[in-house]
């Protein structure tokens, strides 16, 4: 019975430690999952984070979709950031150039992310980008106001119960340019 008695105690401390293990790894592995499975379906309103480079676009006169610009940053992030179009009516497949604005508001130099997001999540994948300031990192000088451009389509091919699509930033600071460096940018 004392042999027993231990086994089930060795079995326990076994199990006790890799558990909590496998189940800390499963957690650390569903956030890439969750990302390629959001890029790959175009859910979670995620865009693409490069430019679109596809086929020739084919226009639909027939229909126009409101897109609402919104701009957000985050807590403690001193960059003025809005966009100088609130609301516009696109004809999907047309190309379309629109400016978001942001000036620094601090002393140093900051390097920031603007993450986007569509709304609805659907529409996603059909909201096409070829030119816009969320693919790479921004450098904003100390009191430098500047203007970010963004050239962007609706694809023709978007659900036809869509008639209103919400594209978002929100800007996040990526790095402390005094102890980075900026060499890079």
């Amino acid at each position: 019975m004392g042999q027993q008695k231990q086994t089930i105690s060795k079995a326990f401390w076994v199990k006790l430690f890799f558990v909590p293990l496998g189940m800390f790894g499963f957690a650390f592995a569903l956030v890439p999952l969750y990302d390629t499975f959001c890029d790959i379906t175009g859910l979670n309103g995620r865009t693409s984070s490069s430019s679109y480079e596809g086929q020739p676009i084919s226009v639909d006169e027939s229909r126009t979709i409101t897109v609402d610009f919104l701009a957000a940053t985050a807590p403690g992030f001193p960059v003025k950031f809005y966009p100088m179009t609130t609301t516009m009516k696109v004809v999907p497949g047309k190309l379309y150039t629109i400016n978001y604005y942001a000036e620094n508001r601090s002393n140093d130099v900051i390097i920031g992310q603007a993450v986007p997001s569509v709304a609805p999540g659907e529409a996603a994948s059909h909201l096409k980008k070829l030119e816009c300031f969320c693919f790479n990192n921004q450098k904003f000088e100390p009191k430098q106001p500047i203007e970010m451009p963004v050239r962007f389509f609706v694809d023709s091919e978007i659900g036809k119960d869509i008639y209103n699509i919400t594209l978002s930033y929100n800007f996040i600071k990526v790095k402390d340019a005094a102890t980075e460096g900026v060499a890079g940018l």
